[in-house]
């Protein structure tokens, strides 16, 4: 079974960071891409990082030079660094599988973490 499972979020003030972490499990993990992505409350996903089995990274603009993605394949899990966060980055984050043919979509998810960003 594949399972994803993300941990790592929590309440903190503005302009600080976390590290987001995703334990993988029930398939190849050192072959496949992993995504991160994140929905605020009341808004829809938004795509943030994609590690690739290579290790190459891609990162949506926004978010370029605060966060960082990485992966330990002898421990099968990712990890996202989020530095700077802003109130507005109040979101539900998850890791998920993902599969580039054909663009960019996702077989599977974690549960979510969630980030609270406030003083």
């Amino acid at each position: 079974e594949v399972q994803l499972v993300e941990s790592g979020g929590g309440l903190v003030q503005p302009g600080g960071s976390l590290r987001l972490s995703c334990a993988a499990s029930g398939f190849s993990f050192s072959t496949s891409v992993i995504s991160w992505v994140r929905q605020a409350p009341g808004k829809g996903l938004e795509w943030m990082s994609t590690i690739y089995s290579d290790g190459r990274t891609l990162f949506a603009d926004s978010m370029k030079g605060r966060f960082t993605i990485s992966r330990d394949n002898a421990k099968n899990t990712m990890y996202l660094r989020l530095n700077s966060l802003e109130p507005e980055e109040t979101a539900v984050y998850y890791c998920a599988r993902t599969r580039v043919v054909a663009g960019r979509w996702y077989d599977s998810w974690g549960q979510g973490t969630q980030v609270t960003v406030c003083s």
